[in-house]
């Protein structure tokens, strides 16, 4: 057996095109242009890739998006201040800090500051007690993704032993608690395992649908997977470079000896990672529809 490839460039194209005709409707029937904002403090040349492709792709879609770059000895209360001005902008629907910051400024303090109704990224407490109840909110980006992936290409959820791979805020913690809870990608039972695990290959080997979000390249080896899994691979790991100057990127699973025995596999690059955008668009859609009332 050799898997089936989850796309998910080819996911993400899906829904970036029902996005595309959602906010042309919103524009067209509403006069409602969705709103985002992009803020960088510093030139992380990663941090610097991940918002120019975030620009993009909301340029591509119809939606308003606006970039500020401030210098990396921003201080804490001018970011804090900006931030502000932005909650009480009426054309931004949506505000995103780019994440990692500079030491001397304290991330939760910014992430908290943002209005929950524009906190995109799904990352204020508000929004985080929301998921857990199962109220609307907005989801976090790349968990979000992930059930898009399962859903979309088939993969049943409903009743499925599920192993997590890490235990993260922004990936394991939250996969866990929806795919907890009764929704389309949920009604599992879910095992997360992390780095105090105790033989964490048994309770890979239980696993029908398999996470894998620990930042470890090729950690995930054929010998801890059964015939028939599904696996999703969250990691992006650098682990060398082309005579090109180009870097190799390798998942957390090593792909070539699992995909022999897996029923469905996403590749790295180009599984998860082109969700986390456009899910990020999705809640920025959500946030416009918000403030418009419209949902």
């Amino acid at each position: 057996m050799t898997a089936q490839i989850i796309s998910g460039t080819e996911v993400a194209k899906e829904i970036r095109e029902e996005l595309k005709v959602e906010v042309a409707g919103l524009l067209e029937k509403h006069g409602v242009v969705p709103g985002l904002v992009t803020i960088l403090v510093g030139e992380n040349p990663a941090s610097q890739s991940y918002v120019a492709a975030k620009n993009k792709t909301a340029h591509a879609l119809g939606i308003h998006s606006e970039q500020v770059t401030l210098a990396a000895e921003t201080t804490e209360v001018d970011l804090l201040a900006l931030v502000d001005k932005y909650n009480q902008d009426p054309n931004i629907h949506g505000i995103l800090v780019q994440l990692p910051l500079p030491k001397h400024i304290n991330e939760a303090n910014v992430l908290y500051a943002i209005d929950p109704e524009k906190d995109v990224d799904g990352f204020h407490p508000v929004n985080v007690g929301k998921m857990v109840l199962g109220e609307q909110c907005f989801l976090p980006c790349t968990p979000h993704g992930i059930l898009e992936l399962l859903v979309r290409s088939g993969v049943q959820t409903s009743g499925a032993e599920v192993v997590i791979i890490g235990r993260s805020n922004i990936v394991g913690k939250p996969i866990a608690n929806l795919m907890l809870q009764k929704r389309s990608g949920g009604n599992a039972t879910v095992t997360l395992c992390h780095t105090r695990t105790k033989d964490m290959a048994a309770h890979c080997r239980r696993a029908d649908i398999l996470i894998a979000a620990v930042g470890v390249p090729k950690m995930v080896t054929a010998d801890m997977v059964k015939d028939g899994v599904a696996i999703i691979d969250v990691g992006v790991n650098r682990i060398g470079m082309t005579e090109a100057g180009k870097a190799i990127l390798a998942g957390d699973v090593d792909f070539e000896s699992v995909k022999e025995k897996a029923s469905c596999i996403t590749p790295v690059p180009g599984g998860v990672g082109p969700m986390t955008i456009t899910m990020l668009m999705k809640n920025t859609v959500q946030a416009a529809k918000m403030a418009a009332k419209l949902i």
